[in-house]
């Protein structure tokens, strides 16, 4: 990357401008527009999201002393909270969906395999879950929840391997969790994971009939009819491993094909579980194991919201609320890339804190996340006084 651009502007370098430029034809993203552009918007949304501005006035706040740098900077002539604020609200947020999925489809084909999956799997391997963000019913009126509460749902597929998402559903807060299967394309030979508030045999026969494979955990009023036992592996905490049927009526005629249930105890924590399968192949133990990396969606979660715009919305429209979450995945797999090119061994965490800080300075890229060795700082031995209390 060139010294004399702006972190910012090397950062955006690797967005795919023509694929994006395609996105904007395709939905008339510049139609009628003279100056603020979708790319502008998009520039401009991913400077608050990489800076960690609470608002849309902190944002136009912490960037109008910068207006000599617009252009550098990708935002255009000007930008104004009037024309941000209208662009939120009218501009077609699937401009910036179709670019959250190209982001994803190059960050699972860049970045490096995860460390933490040890398991010996050639399968693709996914975690389905959904998590709610709470909005005020007053402003969000059209995400009703309940009678004095709004929240939206974003329902996403997370890649095991690559701790990439590469599937974002948004949906307000009533919508059901299981409703986020109907839209879901199932990969051939995929293993998913879900929790067992997915349980619904008709939506489970569907990921059967697609030769994919689930893995879940079965509710307490499962009832069923053994049809065979294998012999347990009980030093790794395997306690049952059966074939079954389901036994109610409505159970039975929704999943008529035999499933596998497997009863594992957790040998460090002594926790029991239950888990329910369509994967006959995979020895009972490696099924326990792949259920526990489940866990890994629910850390994403935690971390956008923790680290990413998506908790309050610089909008109060359907359309600008979806914006801003797209265009925060947009921003976490251009970190992911931008980690993946760069060869860094920081964690996209410490990324994400660097970048917010140096956005507007000129350092080359590949220097700013070079590998920082601390071991050799050395802290001042300063002579302290000590009081003696009497």
């Amino acid at each position: 990357m060139n010294q004399g651009k702006y972190v910012f502007t090397q950062i955006a370098a690797f967005l795919p401008g023509r694929v994006f430029d395609r996105c904007v034809i395709h939905y008339s993203g510049n139609y009628y527009v003279k100056h603020f552009k979708c790319w502008n918007h998009l520039l401009s949304m991913m400077f608050g999201q990489l800076s960690g501005r609470d608002s849309l006035r902190d944002l136009l706040i912490s960037i109008s002393a910068h207006r000599s740098k617009f252009y550098h900077l990708g935002f255009g002539k000007n930008v104004s909270r009037s024309n941000l604020a209208n662009a939120n609200e009218i501009r077609d947020y699937r401009i910036f969906e179709e670019l959250a999925y190209e982001m994803i489809a190059e960050a699972r084909s860049c970045c490096q395999k995860d460390a933490d999956f040890t398991l010996s799997i050639e399968n693709p391997v996914y975690a389905f879950d959904s998590t709610m963000i709470d909005l005020c019913l007053s402003v969000f009126w059209w995400a009703e929840f309940r009678k004095v509460k709004a929240a939206v749902k974003i329902h996403t597929l997370y890649d095991i391997r690559t701790s990439i998402p590469c599937f974002i559903h948004i949906t307000d807060g009533a919508t059901h969790d299981v409703h986020g299967l109907d839209v879901l394309t199932y990969e051939a030979q995929g293993f998913y994971i879900l929790d067992r508030g997915y349980v619904d045999f008709a939506r489970l026969y569907n990921i059967h009939q697609h030769n994919a494979y689930f893995v879940t955990r079965t509710k307490d009023n499962f009832r069923f009819i053994r049809i065979s036992a294998g012999n347990p592996d009980k030093k790794a905490g395997v306690t049952c491993d059966q074939c079954i049927k389901a036994k109610g009526f409505y159970s039975n005629k929704h999943y008529p094909d035999s499933l596998r249930r497997i009863r594992f105890i957790d040998i460090e924590t002594g926790r029991r579980m239950v888990f329910l399968t369509n994967n006959f192949d995979l020895p009972a133990v490696d099924i326990a194991l792949l259920y526990k990396y489940r866990r890994k969606v629910e850390l994403f979660f935690k971390w956008i919201k923790q680290h990413l715009k998506v908790k309050s919305f610089w909008g109060n429209s359907q359309n600008a609320v979806k914006t801003q979450i797209y265009i925060a995945i947009i921003t976490y797999t251009l970190v992911a890339i931008v980690k993946s090119k760069m060869k860094s061994t920081l964690s996209t965490y410490e990324i994400l804190q660097i970048l917010s800080v140096s956005l507007l300075d000129k350092t080359p890229l590949k220097d700013l996340l070079a590998n920082q060795i601390n071991q050799d700082v050395k802290e001042q031995n300063d002579i302290q006084l000590k009081i003696n209390l009497i």
